[in-house]
């Protein structure tokens, strides 16, 4: 019968879309699916066997704490037996983070004894949102076509119309301006294409960092601008926050073994009465600024 055919799962599981993983109780993985590979970019012949504690995708939650020593879903459920789910970022083979949501449940033995658990992992990108948009925005000429977020021109549009929002409906936003650390270096260091897959990433992290509902593009040159709504200034505070934590965990691949470590300053404000949002722009860009003279990698925010 179906049901009996061993074949028949193992199949199914190798061809769902989500990622896939078993280990025992030792958090040694036992099985890794075509999913988790391409979530990942590590195919199976290099997990299975080894150690979740090995740290292979160094998950952190949205505070950039490291989770597979403190903290590791696999591992307290592996004890006590309930399931769970949460949401965590999983640092991709070639460096850059990915959002997923976890789901662990138990693996039971014939007496009810515990004897691993199963991970099950998506992405949390929304991407196909993502690309619908990415293909709107090229038709319209509103695409940065080295990081493909929005550009300049996009940007601006979006500024005035969330400050037209906040003139009719009173609906806050806050804008920040993000700017990567000794950009001049890396490029001067480690080459121009090194300096592009550097933006790449940094605007990709930025966008898998904050809300779906909020707006990420790039303002020129290393800069990228963030228009975030319906949020107070200690909401403002806490995303600007997760966003330096979050982007200085990325690390970029440069030829075969060497990787750049990055970080972010970041100024934040938010739109005042009275304010038009080419003063919010400038008033962010003072207090990016801020951050860059009180020693970078971190955000000023108010």
């Amino acid at each position: 019968m179906l049901v009996e055919n061993q074949n028949f799962y193992r199949e199914l599981l190798q061809h769902m879309r989500d990622g896939v993983y078993f280990v025992d109780r030792d958090r040694r993985i036992l099985y890794w699916n075509e999913g988790a590979s391409r979530l990942t970019g590590y195919a199976a012949e290099e997990i299975v066997g080894r150690f979740c504690n090995d740290n292979i995708l160094n998950h952190v939650d949205g505070c950039g704490r490291g989770l597979c020593e403190d903290g590791c879903p696999l591992t307290a459920t592996v004890a006590d037996g309930k399931g769970r789910e949460v949401q965590v970022f999983l640092r991709h083979k070639s460096g850059n983070r990915v959002p997923v949501l976890v789901r662990v449940q138990p693996i039971l033995g014939e007496d009810g004894s515990i004897e691993g658990a199963v991970e099950i992992f998506s992405d949390n990108s929304a991407q196909v949102e993502a690309e619908r948009k990415i293909e709107e925005m090229r038709r319209m000429a509103f695409l940065d076509h080295l990081t493909q977020l929005p550009n300049r021109r996009y940007m601006e549009l979006a500024l005035k119309s969330a400050h037209s929002e906040f003139l009719v409906h009173h609906s806050p936003f806050g804008v920040l301006i993000v700017d990567v650390d000794r950009f001049k270096q890396i490029n001067d260091a480690a080459g121009h294409s090194a300096g592009d897959r550097v933006l790449k990433e940094v605007g990709r992290t930025l966008a898998d960092s904050l809300r779906p509902s909020d707006i990420v593009g790039r303002w020129g040159g290393d800069e990228f601008l963030a228009i975030v709504k319906h949020v107070d200034v200690e909401g403002l505070r806490r995303l600007a926050d997760r966003c330096v934590v979050i982007e200085s965990t990325v690390e970029v691949p440069v030829g075969e073994q060497e990787r750049i470590s990055i970080s972010v300053s970041i100024g934040a404000g938010l739109i005042c009465p009275g304010e038009g949002f080419e003063e919010a722009v400038e008033r962010a860009d003072r207090l990016l600024y801020a951050s860059k003279s009180a020693g970078r990698n971190r955000a000023t925010v108010e």
